[in-house]
């Protein structure tokens, strides 16, 4: 039996987590500081992931358990803010700044791939269509541009 979109989903809360572990453990706020003029503090950091995780948990549980074209558009556009262009912020980062953006070696391995197939397997399982992945990536795309630009370098919290 294929695997579903409604089962496989549930890969993008566990790899975020196993990132959150990455970027905290090699000193991810501490190299946003340096490397991109960011004011990040470890609660910060914290506190942001766990909010993000929430998100992803209950859009996760929306998307797996309903059938609506919504929920899988929602869960999608949220989830490839946090996965796939987080993987792209990573990898962009580093090449930019020539120096190793702490998170890399989960957003490449598992961010990039992971994201590709839920989408894959959401227009295969007739959640979305292509216009709709590619939409819900769009938006994802909007979202992370936003919470870089909103949490990184203008509301600050302690």
């Amino acid at each position: 039996m294929p695997m579903r979109f409604e089962r496989f989903l549930w890969a993008m809360p566990a790899a975020y987590a196993l990132h959150i572990c990455e970027e905290y453990g090699t000193g991810f706020p501490a190299w946003m500081n340096q490397h991109m003029h960011a004011s990040m503090t470890n609660p910060a950091f914290l506190l942001n992931n766990a909010l993000f995780m929430a998100i992803l948990l209950s859009l996760s549980t929306w998307a797996s358990l309903g059938t609506s074209r919504l929920s899988a558009f929602l869960f999608l556009g949220w989830a490839s803010g946090n996965l796939f262009w987080n993987f792209i912020f990573h990898l962009a980062t580093t090449v930019i700044v020539d120096s190793y953006s702490p998170g890399l070696v989960t957003a490449s391995l598992l961010y990039y791939p992971i994201s590709i197939w839920v989408g894959v397997l959401a227009v295969r399982d007739g959640r979305l269509s292509p216009a709709g992945v590619l939409g819900a990536f769009v938006i994802g795309a909007c979202v992370m541009m936003f919470v870089i630009w909103a949490g990184l370098w203008h509301f600050h919290i302690p």
